[in-house]
């Protein structure tokens, strides 16, 4: 289970360096995605495809909605693979997304991580509490 909230840089050439404790869960590769919120989800490889086929296997393909759907998801979603010193490098179109600059936190979300801007997982963590 993915726990915790991490503060991280995003280096010069758009990797972030994913806290220690999770890097072993990421060894079979990461993908990262577009989140809900301005945010980033990372999800394990096998996680992503169990969660992709399961929510979206059921949809109608014949219908336009389902078709947008895909088109969010897939095209919002980057497969990498953690360099040895445990990095990801994080698409220009995901960093604008999330508007994500030098300093993030990332957070274990049970299976996934997200990837938040400081500023504003600041004043996300504040209007929760």
């Amino acid at each position: 289970m993915l726990l915790g909230t991490y503060e991280h840089t995003i280096d010069d050439k758009n990797r972030l360096t994913l806290p220690a404790r999770f890097r072993e869960s990421f060894a079979g590769g990461i993908v990262v995605k577009r989140g809900i919120e301005r945010c980033l989800d990372a999800y394990r490889r096998e996680d992503w495809v169990r969660l992709v086929e399961s929510r979206l296997a059921p949809l109608d393909p014949l219908s336009k909605e389902t078709r947008q759907l895909q088109r969010y998801l897939y095209s919002g979603a980057s497969e990498a693979e953690l360099d040895k010193q445990g990095r990801v490098m994080i698409p220009a179109q995901l960093l604008e997304h999330a508007t994500l600059t030098r300093e993030v936190v990332v957070l274990g979300i049970g299976d996934h991580l997200e990837i938040w801007d400081l500023d504003a997982w600041h004043r996300e963590l504040a209007e929760v509490e």
